[in-house]
């Protein structure tokens, strides 16, 4: 079987929330991915949120003691995370081949990350502080870069859930984000794209003169008080993928044409060692 040597590798990660134009979005990886190796994660929100409303499961979030929130998890809102994610996994799949880029799901028992969960944890959920027992969610142990770099060789496009596998707890829901940067961290990739539904970092969201171009690592901890909602995992994200070696980390708008493209060109939120 014929491989390639894999240099200059670029992760991206293709937000979950509403409005990502996920054809348009995969027309741009289809034509990055003729030209240097690509693997790409992927979040599921929006489609978990649908999928939860139709089953009468209520969406509850936990607010952690320092402010971060997350989707609260438990095993009847699994099953659906998990079945929103191989459904969305199976569509970017099934998008990119049609573009003619082989391309390679990973999802559910096929997953490469590795995850584990706190048999309980304190937090806020609906406005009460609690012990926590039955969340399913989980912090990223590990990536198989190994695989992935093989599948790379192979000139395959890894297509990556944001789920992790524990050997007690079985399937975890994880953040895409932080799922990106551990991917990118273990393939020791050049460059990291995190596409969501907003143009970027802004110092006082949403004031577009509170744009934020440019983050040089001396500003991280400012980027991070910056950061509002579910941004501030990107920037951990990004943070976690410059220590782990990444040479250069770009939120960007997932909305636009060419949305990866546009990225890599500097139209985002810049992240740099």
């Amino acid at each position: 079987m014929i491989t390639t040597v894999v240099e200059n590798i670029l992760v991206v990660k293709l937000g979950g929330g509403e409005g990502l134009d996920m054809r348009t979005s995969c027309e741009d990886l289809a034509n990055l991915a003729r030209c240097r190796p690509l693997v790409v994660v992927h979040g599921v929100s929006a489609l978990a949120n649908r999928l939860c409303e139709e089953a009468g499961q209520p969406v509850r979030t936990i607010t952690s003691p320092t402010g971060h929130t997350s989707r609260y998890t438990d095993p009847q809102t699994r099953e659906i995370f998990v079945r929103a994610a191989e459904m969305v996994n199976t569509e970017l799949v099934d998008l990119l081949r049609e573009r003619g880029i082989n391309t390679v799901g990973l999802t559910g028992q096929d997953t490469v990350i590795k995850g584990e969960r706190k048999d309980a944890i304190r937090a806020v959920v609906d406005g009460r502080v609690r012990m926590i027992r039955d969340d399913y969610s989980g912090s990223i142990t590990g990536v198989d870069g190994e695989y992935l770099r093989y599948l790379l060789e192979l000139g395959c496009v890894p297509v990556v859930s944001p789920m992790a596998m524990s050997i007690n707890d079985g399937l975890l829901n994880i953040d895409g984000d932080r799922a990106a940067a551990a991917a990118a961290r273990s393939l020791g990739a050049q460059e990291l794209v995190i596409l969501s539904n907003v143009r970027g970092l802004y110092r006082n969201f949403p004031d577009e003169t509170s744009f934020v171009r440019n983050v040089p690592s001396s500003q991280m901890e400012m980027a991070l008080n910056w950061a509002q909602g579910r941004m501030k995992r990107k920037v951990i994200g990004a943070q976690e993928a410059l220590n782990g070696g990444v040479r250069r980390v770009i939120i960007g708008d997932g909305r636009v044409s060419s949305p990866v493209q546009q990225a890599l060109a500097g139209e985002g939120t810049v992240f740099q060692s």
